[in-house]
């Protein structure tokens, strides 16, 4: 009996030690985490990944021209922009990605022709800097319809659409915006009509009885349309600012190619591809002007053609 009484003895202070234990160790696994927590406020979020409103710039501008976002409804406009930009994170890290390949060739153009260089980000937010075609049938980087592309110098057909030309496609923009400019005396009026075409800017302009872009009701599309690219030119000269981590080695490299002249008619691109030490794939991707599988050239154009440098990439090989 008494051995008894030991044992339940010895098995009740066991119990409540194993209690004690569990709530010791209970208190200071929360004790951990709200110290934790203080210490560093994003453990509050999954991953410690917080969604904020980014911080808008105190001043915006664009090509030397003033937005006037002291105006709620401006601001709120551009602050629309910015939150889709930085949120839109696909969309964005391909931007800073392509940018670095594509800038170096359209910078120099836009500064040949007089253009501010901020208009390489209305490219931008035109086609994300891809040879895009727009539903309506605007087609390349610029996204110009064909009557405006040929009204500015491109040849569009079904076998050469220039359109697809980085080099040319942006002349023929600096072309655009320059008459635009010469005609509504604004820069930022000249990226709305890019949108929207000139004839109806003048309109709008003529009806509403004002000069002022931010002064005039026009459709959603060209409304937003100066605000997407002033937050584009924002974000990607800052990326980081609002999160963007993009190392320099992971951004696209420039093309590095040299140039050859075409001067006849091509039966076979493959075939010509071949005798310049690339495949049809390379062709078109240095040359995506090239619309066909054969050039007629009638009447002996002479073209560019563009090959990339030797080991400047790798070439599959069959």
């Amino acid at each position: 009996m008494k051995n008894s009484k030991s044992n339940f003895y010895y098995f009740f202070l066991g119990i409540i030690l194993t209690i004690g234990l569990i709530f010791f160790a209970i208190t200071l696994f929360f004790t951990d985490n709200t110290v934790n927590a203080n210490n560093n406020p994003d453990e509050n979020f999954p991953q410690g990944y917080r969604i904020v409103s980014p911080e808008m710039p105190n001043y915006l501008e664009f090509a030397g021209e003033k937005i006037p976002a002291e105006n709620f409804e401006v601001y709120e406009r551009m602050e629309r922009e910015f939150l889709s930009n930085t949120y839109w994170h696909s969309a964005t890290i391909l931007a800073i990605k392509r940018a670095n390949r594509w800038f170096p060739l359209i910078e120099p153009i836009l500064k040949k022709n007089n253009i501010p260089d901020d208009f390489k980000y209305l490219c931008v937010a035109e086609s994300n800097m891809e040879n895009v075609i727009s539903p309506a049938g605007a087609t390349g980087f610029w996204q110009f319809m064909k009557p405006a592309g040929e009204k500015y110098g491109l040849e569009i057909n079904s076998q050469v659409d220039e359109r697809y030309d980085v080099e040319k496609s942006t002349e023929a923009a600096c072309k655009y915006l320059r008459d635009s400019y010469d005609m509504f005396g604004s820069w930022i009026v000249a990226a709305a009509s890019y949108n929207m075409g000139q004839d109806g800017v003048q309109l709008q302009r003529e009806r509403q009885k004002t000069t002022n872009y931010f002064n005039l009701v026009l459709n959603s599309e060209t409304s937003r349309f100066v605000a997407r690219i002033v937050s584009l030119k924002y974000i990607l000269q800052n990326p980081e600012k609002y999160g963007f981590d993009i190392q320099a080695e992971e951004k696209y490299k420039p093309l590095e190619f040299y140039e050859e002249t075409l001067d006849s008619s091509v039966a076979d691109l493959a075939d010509y591809a071949t005798n310049l030490g690339v495949n049809y794939f390379i062709l078109k991707m240095y040359n995506p002007w090239l619309r066909d599988n054969y050039l007629s050239n009638k009447t002996k154009k002479v073209y560019v053609i563009k090959l990339p440098s030797e080991g400047s990439i790798e070439i599959i090989k069959e």
